[in-house]
C-alpha cells in the first residue's frame, strides 16, 4: 500500500460560505451576522467587473443592427451534458421545486443561505450555521421557494452545531416538492456534481447553479475566529464553484439526487495567495445519521471526547485505491500527535471497524459513536491493519 496523504490543510482559511464579511480563519459553523448594508457595498464591486467584461465581449463582435450582413442562427443554445448524457438544464429543472433560499433576521441583522425541502409537510435541512442567529426564539427564518417571490414563515425544529446540521419547517404547508438523497459514500474523485445555492443572496427564489467533480474525499478542514474554532471531518471536495448564500444548497449527482450539502470554501493561504475552485460539501450520510434527532427536537451536544485522528469512509473505490483487504469502515487518514489513538498505537491507513460493542461501517458511524462520549472515557477500538484485525484501549481525550 502506497503511502497516504493527510487530507486537511491548517494553512487554509476556510469560511463558511454564507458569510463573506468573515475574518480570515472564518467560523464554519457561527459566522458573525451579516448586515444587509454591509453584503451591499462588498457585491458592488463584483458586479462592476462582471459588466466591464460583458460589455468587452458585446463590442468584440459585429453589431446585428445598422445594416450590417451578417451571419445567423436561429436554433436554441446547446445544454450543457453530464457524462451520463443527461442534461444540466434538465436535471435542474426537476430539482428546482425543492430548493428554497432562507432569510434569517435577528437583532438588526440578516444572514441568508439555501434549504433542500425532504418532506412533503416542509421539514427543510440546512447548515446550522444558516440559522444559528435565530437559535434560541432570537430572530426569525422565512424561506422562498424558487420561482417564487413571496417569502413563507418557517420554524426551526433542532440543530447540531457538531455537523453543521440543522432542521427548520415551513409553517403550514402540505404537498411540497422534495430532493432524493444519494449514495455519498459510494462517490468516486472525478464523479460529475452540480451544486445550487442563493449565492451572494442575489435574489431569493433565483438559485445560481454551477458543475463541477468531485475533487477529493474525505477532507478535514478547521475554521474559526479569533475565539473559536470547529472542525468538520470527511468532507466532499468540489471544483463547483461555490460562494457565500450557497450554505445549505444540494451538491447533486449526476443523477440529480443529493450527496452533499454545499457548507464553506477556502479562502485566502497566509501569504494572501486565493485558493481557487475548492469548496467543501457535507456528505448527505451524515445529515441522514442525524434526522432522528433533530425531527424529535433534540439539539446535538458534543461531549468533547476527542479520538486523535483524521478520518473518511472506506468503500470500494478507495479499497481499490489503496489496497485494503475490506470495503467499509472508517479509514484513518492521519493521527493527532499526543492523542488517544496515537498513544495507543493507531497509524495512518488503520480502518477502525468497532468501538466497543458497535459496528463502525463509515466515518459519519465513528463521529456519532465518539461523540456521545465524554473526555477521559476509555474505548476498545477494533480495526484493521494490512488485512488483520486487531484491538486497541483508547484513552479519549477533550476535543481542541
Amino acid at each position: 500500500m502506497g503511502a497516504m496523504t493527510k487530507k486537511s490543510d491548517p494553512a487554509l482559511d476556510v469560511q463558511p460560505v454564507d458569510s463573506p464579511e468573515l475574518p480570515i480563519n472564518a467560523e464554519v459553523r457561527h459566522p458573525e451576522p451579516r448586515r444587509k448594508s454591509t453584503f451591499t457595498a462588498r457585491l458592488v464591486p463584483l458586479l462592476v467587473a462582471a459588466l466591464v467584461g460583458g460589455l468587452a465581449g458585446h463590442y468584440a463582435g459585429t453589431s446585428s443592427t445598422g445594416g450590417f450582413a451578417i451571419n445567423q442562427l436561429n436554433g436554441n443554445p446547446s445544454a450543457a451534458i453530464l457524462p451520463n448524457g443527461k442534461s444540466i438544464p434538465a436535471l435542474v429543472k426537476s430539482v428546482l421545486p425543492s430548493i428554497v433560499s432562507i432569510d434569517v433576521k435577528a437583532n438588526g441583522s440578516e444572514d441568508q443561505g439555501t434549504g433542500m425541502i425532504i418532506t412533503k409537510d416542509g421539514y427543510v435541512v440546512t447548515n446550522n450555521h444558516v440559522i444559528a442567529a435565530a437559535a434560541g426564539g432570537a430572530g426569525t427564518i422565512t424561506v422562498t421557494a424558487s420561482g417564487s417571490t413571496k417569502s413563507m414563515p418557517a420554524t426551526l425544529i433542532g440543530t447540531n452545531p457538531i455537523d453543521d446540521v440543522a432542521l427548520i419547517k415551513i409553517n403550514n404547508v402540505s404537498n411540497e416538492p422534495t430532493v432524493t438523497f444519494g449514495n455519498s459514500n459510494a462517490l468516486q474523485v472525478g464523479d460529475a456534481v452540480v451544486a445550487i445555492g442563493n449565492a451572494l443572496g442575489l435574489a431569493a427564489g433565483t438559485p445560481t447553479v454551477t458543475a463541477g467533480i468531485v475533487s477529493a474525499l474525505g477532507r478535514t478542514v478547521t475554521a474559526g475566529t479569533a475565539n473559536s474554532s470547529e472542525t468538520l471531518n470527511n468532507l466532499i471536495q468540489t471544483d463547483a464553484a461555490i460562494n457565500p448564500g450557497n450554505s445549505g444548497g444540494p451538491l447533486l449527482d449526476s443523477a440529480g439526487a443529493v450527496i452533499g450539502m454545499d457548507t464553506a470554501v477556502a479562502g485566502n493561504l497566509p501569504d494572501g495567495t486565493s485558493a481557487q475552485n475548492i469548496g467543501f460539501a457535507i456528505p448527505v450520510a451524515t445529515i441522514q445519521a442525524q434526522l432522528k434527532q433533530l425531527k424529535a427536537g433534540e439539539s446535538v451536544v458534543n461531549h468533547g471526547a476527542y479520538l486523535g485522528v483524521e478520518i473518511m469512509s472506506n468503500n470500494s473505490s478507495i479499497q481499490q485505491q489503496y489496497g485494503f483487504s475490506i470495503s467499509t469502515g472508517a479509514v484513518i487518514m492521519s493521527v493527532v500527535s499526543g492523542g488517544g489513538a496515537a498513544l495507543a498505537g493507531l497509524k495512518q491507513g488503520d480502518i477502525i471497524t468497532k468501538v466497543d460493542r458497535t459496528s463502525i461501517q463509515s466515518a459519519q458511524d465513528l463521529q456519532s459513536v465518539i461523540s456521545s462520549h465524554h473526555a477521559g472515557d476509555q474505548v476498545t477500538v477494533t480495526y484493521n491493519r494490512a488485512g488483520a484485525t486487531r484491538t486497541a484501549k483508547v484513552a479519549l481525550g477533550r476535543r481542541p
